[in-house]
This record gives structure tokens, sequence and C-alpha cells, in this order.
């Protein structure tokens, strides 16, 4: 019975991701922004517990990949198709076309999950940034917008040559060749998880000073830190 229960918390992961894109496709982001949320709190949590009850196996890890697809993939890429939306003011010609561009999010997600699937070097460390950290990123986007309301902060977002820089390098990201740490604790020394340490820290920090703008902090940290701790 108990081998079920991460398979179960997977599968929570994949019906908030659906929500979300249900609740993406009618333009209403907070609620698709809340139910991602949740969607990756239970892809954090389903390996995790699939460790401690010793019943991960090959079923959880190809059925934790097509949930991510959902959630931290198509969930992205549609966030990004309605940001284009709201910043083409001219939808003619290819500017009609320029939205789906924000779908290549989406491709590349699923194309980084095929990977991580056939890879046998990612236990401890991720090759290119995992799927969910990618999705926080792109979701800040409209959560900034939502909640913080400023001028200069909105233009920016809604300038499409910034949606194009991030799609790109969201995507790159994705399949870079650069190794991320994990968040996994084995134990609780700071020798052993000072860069684990210095991330939650440095994640505390910017989210009471900047709120929902420190997630591109947090997530440039990620990277910066698994550079210099490599």
């Amino acid at each position: 019975m108990k081998k079920h229960i991460p398979n179960f918390i997977t599968l929570l992961n994949l019906f908030c991701g659906s929500i979300a894109v249900i609740f993406a496709v009618n333009g209403n982001m907070k609620l698709t922004v809340l139910f991602a949320f949740l969607g990756i709190f239970f892809d954090f949590f389903d390996g995790l517990l699939a460790r401690k009850l010793k019943v991960d196996g090959e079923l959880g890890l190809q059925l934790d990949s097509l949930a991510d697809i959902v959630t931290s993939g198509l969930v992205p890429g549609l966030v990004m198709f309605y940001l284009f939306n709201l910043s083409n003011s001219d939808a003619s010609g290819f500017n009609s076309y320029l939205p789906y561009f924000g779908l290549l999010i989406t491709i590349a997600s699923a194309y980084r999950l095929a990977k991580f699937n056939i890879s046998t070097n990612q236990t401890d460390s991720f090759i290119g940034l995992p799927t969910p950290a990618n999705a926080l990123l792109i979701l800040s986007l409209p959560l900034i917008m939502e909640f913080q309301d400023n001028d200069i902060m909105n233009a920016i977002i809604l300038n499409k040559w910034f949606l194009i820089a991030i799609t790109i390098i969201s995507s790159y990201l994705l399949n870079a060749k650069i190794n991320l740490f994990a968040l996994k604790f084995k134990n609780w020394s700071f020798k052993d998880n000072a860069a684990r340490y210095m991330l939650i820290l440095l994640s505390i920090i910017f989210l009471i000073i900047f709120q929902f703008a420190a997630i591109p902090l947090i997530i440039l940290s990620y990277i910066l830190i698994s550079l210099l701790n490599k």
C-alpha cells in the first residue's frame, strides 16, 4: 500500500497542473499561479516521500516527468503566451504569431525532462535548470504585475523584446550543460550543505525586500552559487 503513496502525491501535482492550464487558457493568472505553485509543492514532496518510504522506482520517475511536463512545462509556456498577448499592441502580420513563441518553453521543458529520465548522473545534482525552478521564474512575472503594480517593472515585463529574451534564456538554461546542486539534505551539517543554507538565507532576505520580484533573483543566485560551489 505504501508504495502507492508517492505516486498519489505525483498525481496531485498533475491534477493541480491541469487545473492551472484551464485557468491559464481563460486568462486568470492568479488562479493559474496558485494551482501551479500547489503542483510544484507536491512535486517536491513526492520524491522526498518515496525516498523516506524506500519505494522509489521507475514508475514513479516516469510518472513524475509526465506530471512535470504539464505543471512545469505547459503552464509556464501558456503564461508566456498570455504575456506576449498583453504586450502585443500591434497584432497584425508577424506580430500575430509572436505569442506562440512562448511555447518554446514547453518544448525545451519536455526535452529537458526526457534527457533527465535517461540520465544516470543527476542523482545529487542537476544538469541544466530543473523545470520547477524554471516554472517559478516564468510564473513570477504575472505575480509581479498583479501584486506589486510598479509602472517601471510592468513596462519591462510587457516589453516584447524582454519577453523574447526571457523565453530564449529560460529555454537555454533548461538544457544548458551546467551543474546545479539539488536541494536534497542528506544530513544537517553546515559543511556538507553550505551552498543550500546560503541559498535559503538569501531567498528569505530577497523575499522580505523584493517580494515576488525576488523570485528571479533567487533563481539567479541558485545558478551563481552552484557555479561557485563547483
